[in-house]
């Protein structure tokens, strides 16, 4: 599988369908000691930048309720408005890409010095669109069919198929994201199946056992 390249431990970078369940393969990799950078929490941690949310509201505050009663802007809002419209996509993307990734690199560095981590994983959904696997050694498509991934989102965020067919059009085919992968891990049964499927991958590639 050739050599990690990216640091003293390997790093390994999370694609996927949405709804897939990226967060339980990242939990199946977190418990054999990977540390889990999230990029979606930094997408949420980039919302609350000063700037970064005078620019949104700046572009967007006319259309109204974009805060929240606490005072934090409204991700479902914005994603309304974005996602209905890519140059409005892309202008969100100009303003919190660049914030996003800078604090990934900066997690994915504070985890190659924690000697409690064996290992870095990198959970991003726009991994590719936002070029941001160049930190990883190696991609893992996290997979499932898509009637559990509707049906999780549809538990989770209320999502209709056509929320997710939106979002879907504004990422990379999965097909291609597969190309990319260095392996599947197909969430179809549970959380167990899960583990043991990253336990397999952990194993071939003699990660974390050191």
């Amino acid at each position: 599988m050739g050599v990690w390249r990216h640091g003293p431990k390997p790093v390994i970078g999370l694609v996927g369908g949405i709804g897939a369940g990226k967060s339980t393969a990242a939990a199946a990799f977190a418990a054999r000691g990977g540390a889990v950078v999230d990029a979606d929490a930094l997408g949420h941690e980039a919302l609350e930048q000063p700037e970064i949310r005078c620019r949104v509201l700046d572009r967007w505050g006319h259309r109204g309720n974009l805060v929240k009663p606490d005072g934090r802007l409204d991700r479902r809002a914005i994603a309304r408005i974005v996602f209905a419209n890519p140059a409005e996509r892309a202008a969100l993307e100009a303003m919190v890409f660049p914030y996003i990734g800078r604090r990934a690199m900066e997690e994915v560095a504070k985890a190659q010095a924690d000697p409690a981590a064996k290992f870095v994983v990198v959970d991003a959904a726009v991994m590719l669109e936002a070029g941001w696997d160049g930190v990883c050694d190696r991609l893992v498509y996290v997979d499932a069919p898509p009637e559990a991934r509707l049906a999780r989102l549809a538990a989770r965020s209320g999502w209709s198929a056509s929320d997710l067919a939106a979002r879907e059009a504004a990422q990379w085919p999965a097909a291609e994201k597969r190309k990319r992968a260095a392996a599947v891990i197909v969430n179809d049964t549970g959380r167990d199946k899960v583990q043991e499927q990253v336990d397999r991958l952990l194993e071939m590639w003699a990660v974390g056992s050191g």
